[in-house]
């Protein structure tokens, strides 16, 4: 898969971290009357519900499936509810609610319900399957830069095996699982709340269903925060590209704080480092690293995945460097733990669903290259401006070429009439590249750019006062600020 969009693994790595340290209209014409909601405590001072919604909003009176929501009551005198959502696609949004008191400052929740979901195909909402954990430990593991016509076949014979997989286990559901469906059942959801219109903070890939959902009902917005946006005017390999050179510009930075540090496992100039890397990532494709966890092979895919994971979080660099220290002597456990918190596989080697309901979602929402050799030449092309990563993201996405449902993209999103939403990036984001933010704010008719000067994957409630600042007042008191400023970095 392309490196999740999400930032539901940034609570996780921090704490890792810390331990080692659809039709355009007017209002959608979808959103029916409310559906009640039944609450039921939930633990940790949490309430948790099923909203019941169709399948297929074309036959609202057909099949119905349920979306998994919770919620955390507001703290002070309540203004409403406030939606999140921490991307992916494919991460859980009630798990990412069970860390609302570290997601949102006191100020917000002081004032909001936070009210997580599960979009549909994701977690507890009818979620989409495909493989066994075993399978999609041998999937991942596939060489994911390939450099032989084996190699090439190797992964063409995993992906159809995948998405076989898909359409044997979740068929039925893989043609409604789209975002624009997603934004619909986010409405209903709203209306359930008893909110007028909505109010809502979507990270990474939740930038996209808050875009869509504005495109949707652009009057039905209240305030919507879009941090580390996605730019949904790209092509999927266009995509692909920019988000590979996101994490070569991450990388460097890694690097170059890297370089000032006495246990850095490299020596010379970025440059130089950057040539160690790409030994290790040879010598892993040669000979698997050590793996004192568990008997997966830690070959090139597991070394990149674990290297990707940490530049999602300054806080995790420590963490990388010692990683890769144990790496360079040949010992790749530590990159595989990280890489594990990145999919999202459990210490018990069970799978959450992100994988595969991140297959299923990107593959449904835009128009992927039906063979092969048009990834193979991407991939290509990729090594120019993102020889580490480029072609292992380009390959990631190669099941699309064979699914089995038509795709379902939006040729614009714009949302005409809404209120003013704020699209927050960071300039050093690796999983969504500052560019699209700039890109998306200037798409949206009433977008509001926050420009972050910052590492890593999002930035509300990243250690950013001047961030917070700007989200907490513009959430809270609907103060738009203007449009481009910009935050200071932080040491």
């Amino acid at each position: 898969m392309r490196f999740p969009r999400t930032a539901a693994a940034l609570a996780a790595l921090a704490m890792f971290a810390t331990a080692c340290s659809g039709a355009r209209g007017g209002d959608g014409g979808t959103t029916t009357s409310p559906t009640s909601l039944s609450w039921a405590a939930c633990g940790g001072g949490y309430e948790c519900a099923k909203l019941t919604v169709p399948l297929d909003y074309a036959e609202p009176d057909g099949e119905k499936i349920e979306i998994s929501v919770n919620r955390l009551p507001a703290t002070g005198k309540r203004l409403g509810s406030i939606l999140i959502n921490p991307g992916g696609p494919g991460a859980s949004g009630v798990e990412y609610a069970r860390n609302a008191r570290s997601v949102l400052s006191d100020a917000v929740r002081e004032k909001f319900d936070v009210v997580g979901f599960d979009p549909r195909g994701v977690g507890g909402s009818s979620p989409v399957r495909c493989l066994s954990s075993k399978e999609l430990d041998d999937y991942t593991g596939l060489d994911g830069s390939p450099d032989s016509p084996e190699e090439v076949t190797a992964l063409e014979e995993g992906a159809r095996h995948y998405v076989a997989g898909c359409q044997a286990r979740s068929g039925g559901l893989l043609p409604y699982v789209g975002t624009a469906n997603a934004a619909r059942d986010m409405d209903r959801l709203r209306a359930a709340l008893g909110d007028e219109r909505l109010t809502y903070l979507g990270k990474s890939y939740g930038t996209q269903l808050g875009a869509v959902y504005a495109d949707l009902f652009p009057k039905r917005v209240r305030a919507l925060v879009l941090d580390g946006a996605v730019d949904p005017a790209l092509t999927p390999l266009e995509m692909n590209l920019t988000q590979a050179r996101g994490f070569e510009v991450a990388l460097d930075a890694f690097l170059e704080n890297c370089l000032t540090t006495p246990d850095c496992p490299f020596h010379g100039t970025v440059a130089s480092a950057r040539e160690q890397i790409t030994e290790l990532l040879k010598r892993a494709d040669r000979q698997p690293l050590t793996n004192r966890t568990d008997s997966r092979e830690i070959g090139e895919s597991w070394t990149v995945l674990g290297l990707a994971t940490p530049l999602y979080e300054r806080r995790a660099w420590p963490v990388l460097r010692r990683a890769l220290t144990d790496a360079q002597r040949g010992d790749g456990t530590a990159l595989l733990r990280l890489a594990d918190l990145l999919i999202n596989r459990g210490r018990n080697g069970e799978y959450a669903n992100q994988t595969e309901a991140n297959t299923a979602i990107n593959c449904v929402d835009a128009t992927f290259p039906r063979s092969s050799a048009e990834f193979a030449a991407a991939a290509r092309t990729s090594l120019k401006d993102a020889p580490l990563f480029g072609p292992y993201i380009m390959w990631g996405t190669l099941p699309c070429a064979y699914w089995p449902v038509k795709p379902v993209p939006r040729e614009k999103i714009d949302a005409p009439g809404a209120a003013p939403i704020l699209v927050v990036g960071t300039e050093r984001d690796p999983a969504t590249p500052y560019e699209w933010a700039k890109a998306l704010a200037k798409e949206l008719s009433s977008g509001v750019l926050v420009d972050f000067d910052g590492d890593g994957h999002t930035a509300y409630r990243s250690g950013s006062a001047c961030v917070d600042r700007i989200v907490d007042d513009y959430l809270i008191n609907l103060a738009v600020p203007e449009d481009g400023v910009r935050c200071p970095k932080i040491d």
